[in-house]
């Protein structure tokens, strides 16, 4: 199994495909994620807001999304069109958000990227991670981006170590891909394409596509 991009997401169809277009391995546009939203944010909120929502002067949102109240979107932070971002979300510092996601209660995400049709809607962490087209996470999956040691994530792919260049490293989840409830994800986990993860799963390494994982 090859760990490029191109292995675990249909990139033809979304918005920021230039996070990808320099990655030797499907991680690196984490590292990229602060850098695109400082030179290519234009904040403006096209969004219907409900309420009052703490929405910060460095966010996007596209039309057709719905924001609730008590959502807390410090950026800076990049939200597409037809998304629902549930009371209670809370987005921090250099989130990515693709078209028709659902950001639900009591999640919080981080330096990560969630393509289209990505689903976390309730009590999930999402830190530098990526999420594919169609992934759904079912409720309390934990994307654990740090390792107990606080040393860079390194990925064991057959014989080889690969270093990624990455202390916070938290998950890759392919497209199509659904995580049970109360799974934990742990530093450097990788999900290939519709992978099925059971419930309560602890996982550490790289799944193949097509996988069920109990």
């Amino acid at each position: 199994m090859d760990l490029k991009p191109s292995d675990y997401f249909e990139l033809d169809h979304i918005d920021h495909v230039q996070l990808f277009e320099s990655a030797q391995y499907v991680w690196d546009p984490i590292k990229q994620i602060a850098s695109y939203l400082q030179f290519r944010l234009k904040p403006n909120i096209e969004a219907s807001v409900i309420g009052k929502p703490f929405i910060s002067d460095e966010v996007y949102v596209g039309e057709g999304t719905i924001i609730e109240p008590g959502a807390f979107i410090r950026g800076p932070a990049w939200i597409g069109k037809n998304c629902i971002v549930r009371h209670g979300a809370y987005i921090r510092e250099n989130v990515i958000v693709g078209n028709n996601c659902v950001l639900g209660n009591s999640c919080e995400f981080k330096n990560s990227l969630l393509l289209n049709h990505v689903e976390v809607p309730h009590f999930s962490y999402v830190g530098d991670s990526i999420l594919g087209n169609k992934a759904h996470l079912g409720a309390g999956v934990i994307c654990s981006n740090l390792r107990l040691d606080r040393r860079e994530v390194v990925i064991g792919h057959g014989n080889e170590k690969i270093e990624t260049g990455l202390r916070k490293f938290g998950a890759i989840v392919g497209d199509g891909t659904e995580v049970g409830c109360n799974s934990v994800l742990n530093p450097g986990s990788i999900l290939g394409k519709q992978t099925l993860m059971a419930p309560g799963t602890i996982w550490k390494g790289i799944a193949k596509a097509n996988q069920v994982i109990r």
